[in-house]
């Protein structure tokens, strides 16, 4: 018999007993079974009910935006990793359409801070998706850490218990770990590492930064000789004063012109005094420790040396009260196909990366001057040669450099500027020489195009970085690399080597700046802080500091032996494309596509870091010197000469 004949059957049987309190007791069950089932199948409904998103993570979004202020800028941490983990689960549900909708409409909140990854998560339209996608699975398999003070994370229990919210109380047991510090709430300017990852970069980070840095100058340089031969001279000229005034004593004391001598010889220790001190304070090169190299260095031809020394003799003594000339190379009518550009080291060349796939050098000694009316091949041939162009009637000269077939996307003198470097979108490396005018050498390694090249201090090496998430050490007389350094999660986009040649510094789509050692080709540093894409690096003189500069505008400088951010600074509105160290490293500069070059304290900040670190205090910031606004041209190149002349250049997509 079915269930509800034999229900039937037995009421009957009992009505006509007369069994009425067994009858009400049957009745009061089969109701209780039909509302519990009712209530499991409304249960099942709302567990698989997309709105349910949306409504736990607008709630706790209301609550946090209505939260006091005091612990506001905290409580709103826990928006983010709610808001994408929200995201990935509809999508894993299968509710692709409510996943986009939830996506766009809360996307403004977290655009200021996230833009690069809400960039890559809004790609994800499937299941499958989230598998492929990298960024996604590092998201789903570490916790994030946030940083709340003891009473904000008191507050947020009680919301949670008070709201019964199911979905965000999940997500934050699943993928929040909370770091609670007792006492008041941080300051909103320290958020920099408030919400992180665990699991994957901080982890690796702090294992990787246990390594040894050995952050000094090389041996018997060129400026250690320099220095030595300047402290000798002080202390002929000193003992030669002292000779003078004991001579000038003697004088005085038979003509009876004590006082006026006396005073005269005061007067020049005092001059000689202040002269040693202000080369002492300026300078931190003289009081770095040195350092022997792990490469084979090439030999310095004398010619070289002799003309290097006369630039560090007649080298401009730069700090906060005495600023750089500033010399600035405009590219006019490029129509947006000047892709990278770069100065030598003496101000006289400027070299240019263009679209078309040419490099194109002009010599600034001869702008204005008539062209010379000559062509000539290369050594491999029309497509690897050069020629010399002219265009609005002699005023502007350059040489061509044809090889490459795709856009070229860096060029970079050698220190002497007897050769140049291209990389381009060929995924090729060039070789020219700016004597011969002419292709010497085409390097083939990478598998994508190659972002950044750059030469070493001493020449000879160079290092190249690509989108194949790989760095490359190179020297000029192998095709092959010598080293190969992987590790960057994203697109090594620039890359830049230590002063005393024994390390690179590699900046990364993957918000990070590595340090490897060119020896082993192991990263032995890992600098978090940035929050979008690394565009531009630079080291101090003395090799302890480095600066890095990203697409939001943030600088930031780092210590390299301790591998922490010292000096963070926000003071561009737009990418930072370039970053230059003054020849003593007392000065920063900075150039970005805001138009603007701007000039850092540095010495000064330093100063009061290592005051700070002894008395236990804070981070210091970057003290800005002054700002340097051009037209309407962004700067794309920064270059401090020998003689510390600051030159820069820019492009302007339409010149008058």
């Amino acid at each position: 018999m079915e269930d509800e004949e034999m229900e039937k059957k037995v009421q009957q049987y009992l009505q006509r007993k007369g069994f009425r309190l067994t009858e009400l007791a049957l009745q009061e069950e089969r109701n209780r079974l039909s509302t519990s089932s009712l209530s499991d199948v409304a249960l099942a409904r709302s567990e698989n009910d997309p709105a349910r998103y949306y409504d736990g993570y607008s709630k706790l979004r209301t609550w946090a935006y209505s939260s006091l202020d005091q612990y506001k800028h905290e409580l709103l941490r826990v928006l983010y990793p709610a808001y994408i983990h929200c995201f990935m689960d509809l999508v894993a549900e299968g509710h692709t359409q409510e996943a986009r909708s939830f996506f766009h409409t809360f996307r403004e909140d977290h655009e200021l801070m996230h833009s690069r990854d809400l960039q890559k998560l809004e790609g994800i339209l499937s299941p499958l998706h989230l598998e492929e996608m990298e960024l996604a699975q590092s998201l789903r398999q570490n916790k994030f850490r946030i940083k709340l003070c003891e009473y904000s994370y008191e507050l947020l229990l009680q919301y949670l218990q008070k709201t019964q919210a199911l979905v965000v109380l999940g997500i934050i047991n699943e993928h929040i770990t909370f770091e609670v510090s007792p006492g008041q709430s941080s300051l909103i300017s320290d958020d920099s590492d408030v919400v992180a990852l665990i699991g994957t970069s901080k982890d690796l980070a702090k294992q990787i930064n246990q390594k040894d840095v050995h952050w000094g100058l090389l041996e018997d340089s060129v400026e250690e000789r320099m220095e030595k031969a300047l402290s000798d001279s002080d202390k002929t000229e000193a003992e030669g004063k002292d000779a003078d005034a004991e001579d000038n004593k003697k004088r005085s004391s038979e003509g009876g012109k004590q006082g006026g001598s006396h005073k005269k010889v005061k007067k020049d220790k005092l001059v000689g005094a202040t002269g040693k001190n202000m080369k002492s304070e300026t300078s931190m090169v003289s009081v770095a420790p040195r350092v022997k190299p792990e490469l084979t260095l090439p030999v310095m031809p004398v010619e070289v040396e002799q003309s290097i020394l006369e630039d560090l003799r007649n080298r401009a003594q730069l700090n906060n009260l005495s600023l750089p000339s500033v010399s600035f190379y405009t590219f006019l009518n490029t129509h947006n196909g000047l892709n990278c550009s770069s100065i030598s080291h003496d101000g006289s060349l400027v070299v240019g990366g263009f679209s078309d796939s040419s490099v194109k050098v002009w010599d600034m000694s001869k702008i204005g001057q008539p062209p010379k009316t000559s062509s000539s091949q290369g050594e491999n041939g029309p497509s690897q040669g050069e020629r010399v162009s002219t265009s609005d009637e002699g005023r502007k000269s350059y040489t061509l450099f044809q090889g490459h077939s795709g856009p070229v996307y860096s060029a970079t003198f050698s220190p002497f500027g007897d050769f140049l470097l291209s990389s381009s979108s060929d995924s090729t490396i060039r070789l020219w020489s700016t004597k011969l005018n002419a292709n010497l050498v085409c390097y083939k390694g990478h598998n994508y195009p190659v972002w950044d090249v750059q030469f070493s201090p001493v020449g000879h090496y160079f290092a190249s970085a690509s989108h194949d998430r790989t760095a490359r050490i190179w020297s000029m007389d192998k095709i092959q690399p010598l080293r190969i350094m992987a590790g960057h999660l994203s697109d090594v986009d620039c890359v830049q080597w230590h002063v005393n040649c024994n390390y690179i510094a590699t900046g990364s789509s993957d918000k990070t700046v590595r340090l490897w050692d060119v020896k082993t080709g192991e990263c032995i540093r890992m600098f978090i802080g940035h929050r979008s894409m690394v565009l531009s690096l630079a080291m101090s003189p003395d090799g302890r500091y480095m600066a890095s500069g990203d697409e939001d505008g943030t600088i930031m400088m780092w210590d390299l032996s301790s591998g922490r951010c010292v000096s963070p600074l926000v003071g561009h509105s737009s990418c930072v494309w370039s970053l230059a160290y003054s020849c003593e490293g007392a000065l920063l500069a900075s150039g970005s596509a805001d138009c603007t070059v701007k000039l850092w304290d540095v010495a000064s900040s330093t100063k009061a870091l290592k005051m700070d670190e002894t008395k236990g205090g804070s981070t210091n910031r970057l003290r800005m010197l002054k700002a340097l606004p051009t037209k309407s041209t962004p700067v794309y190149t920064l270059r401090f000469s020998r003689r510390n002349l600051l030159f820069a250049a820019g492009a302007l997509s339409l010149g008058s």
